[in-house]
């Protein structure tokens, strides 16, 4: 129904001679062309696609992989369902607090069984989205020819404009034995059919302290070896200590600023405090970052500038060519799923003549462990590096009536203003921690001030009255 769309796309082989002798090279095919091009149908990919359709615009989306992007299918959803049944189990644990007596037993082969099925619905349903009028989703890996050539399977395609939205893949890094068969990455550990008896996961960042709340809840034994002397560093100091203390009364280990060396065949080698120490594990979860998926792009082709950290943008996500774009993970700026989607919104948005009052640095973040954490704008740390004058007010888990009524009295809501009393971040710890903070994240877009969130009528009981409590202190 939609060729339309495109010019003729008749295929007919030609010869070429060489010295003297011809050779039959692949077929010949006229130029497919679109208003856009989309690299990529992860989150930024697809939402960026049905928005340009919206605005009248022909687009051809590209990927040789699942719709959805890593986010769907080897990210945020399979990991946020693992987490979801680790604190079903610690509510059934801690039962017996609240006058329960529960028995029970987990299958985790059941766990994966419900994973792939909430994957493959929410895929079907991105995959539907890319079959609405003005949108042709193409089946196959894109690479570039030049500038404007974008080649997949044998067909060429060009649009006035494009948008690479290629996203990352697991970052591995240069040990002796990582190539050994118990060493796994995030993708693969959410397919793994046996829970590991002890789960040593190198690195403390988000992926790492996520897997590692979910396995402890499982029934694995689980240590985390961290490079920097805190886990999730680029985070609050505060809240990253009181979820590393809650997590090891929880039986999680942690070693910090501790260097692995060797990944051997029963575990690890890695040296701490000038000596050389290795834990035994079944498992071997990489998890210290992603990279941007350059490679497959061959970008070599084209005039892009890019490096290891990504594809180089400006404050619109324009590369130095005219007319390409790259959003996501592919440029290095902020690798959430959500900061892609508004991306391409904003691209799509420059492409269609339309203002953008996306505020990028406001940047909400949360990492699913239990308890959850959650962040948006200045810490108080950063206040202090900028030389920021500023003021953090806190509001505490254990003194709000929903928060004891839910057996969840572990936590914290942090609140910073300026000097002008504008709130210019919040960080928070405890349950359900990610809705107050996006409350902080809708007052910092808007300008907002303490005093507007003092005046605030908040629900009587509600864990968000933490943060009008947090609020109210002086």
């Amino acid at each position: 129904p939609y060729t339309t769309l495109f010019r003729s796309q008749k295929c007919y082989p030609y010869l070429q001679t060489v010295e003297g002798k011809s050779r039959q090279l692949m077929p010949r095919t006229e130029m497919n062309t679109s208003d856009l091009i989309i690299i990529g149908c992860g989150p930024g990919g697809y939402h960026a696609a049905e928005y340009a359709a919206k605005q009248g615009m022909s687009v051809v989306i590209f990927d040789g992989k699942h719709a959805g992007g890593t986010c769907l299918n080897e990210g945020c959803i399979p990991t946020k369902t693992f987490c979801h049944n680790a604190d079903t189990i610690e509510s059934l644990r801690h039962a017996e607090e609240l006058g329960i007596t529960a028995e029970f037993k987990f299958d985790f082969s059941k766990l994966i069984e419900r994973k792939n099925a909430i994957v493959q619905q929410l895929r079907s349903g991105v995959e539907a989205l890319m079959s609405a009028p003005g949108i042709t989703f193409v089946h196959e890996d894109a690479h570039f020819k030049d500038d404007k050539i974008i080649v997949a399977g044998n067909q060429e395609y060009t649009a006035a404009n494009i948008i690479i939205a290629a996203g990352s893949s697991p970052a591995m890094p240069p040990i002796k034995g990582i190539d050994s068969s118990h060493v796994v990455s995030s993708t693969e550990l959410l397919d793994i059919t046996q829970l590991p008896k002890h789960l040593c996961i190198i690195g403390g960042g988000v992926i790492g302290m996520e897997f590692a709340s979910a396995f402890a809840s499982f029934g694995s034994q689980v240590t985390v070896v961290e490079f920097m002397k805190e886990c999730l560093p680029t985070l609050d100091s505060d809240i990253a200590k009181r979820l590393r203390k809650s997590m090891e009364k929880r039986g999680v280990n942690f070693y910090l600023q501790s260097k692995v060396t060797e990944i051997t065949g029963s575990g690890i080698v890695f040296e701490r405090k000038g000596k050389t120490e290795e834990i035994e594990a079944d498992i071997v979860l990489v998890a210290v970052g992603r990279k941007p998926n350059i490679e497959g792009l061959q970008l070599d082709n084209t005039s892009i500038a890019f490096d290891k950290r990504g594809i180089t943008v400006d404050d619109r996500f324009q590369t130095n060519v005219k007319g390409i774009y790259a959003i996501g993970d592919i440029n290095g700026k902020c690798m959430l799923a959500h900061a892609a989607e508004f991306q391409g919104l904003q691209v799509v948005n420059t492409l269609a003549g339309k203002e953008s009052h996306i505020r990028h640095e406001v940047m909400p973040s949360a990492v699913f462990t239990l308890p959850e954490v959650a962040s948006v704008g200045y810490t108080d740390q950063q206040c202090k590096d900028e030389g920021i004058e500023f003021k953090c007010r806190k509001g505490m888990y254990r003194s709000n009536g929903k928060a004891l009524a839910l057996n969840e009295t572990e936590g914290l809501v942090k609140l910073i203003t300026n000097s002008a009393g504008h709130i210019i971040g919040c960080q928070a710890l405890g349950a359900h921690a990610s809705d107050m903070v996006q409350e902080a994240t809708a007052l910092i877009n808007c300008g907002g001030t303490i005093e507007q969130l003092r005046n605030i009528i908040h629900i009587h009981p509600t864990l968000g009255e933490i943060l009008l409590s947090a609020a109210n202190q002086d």
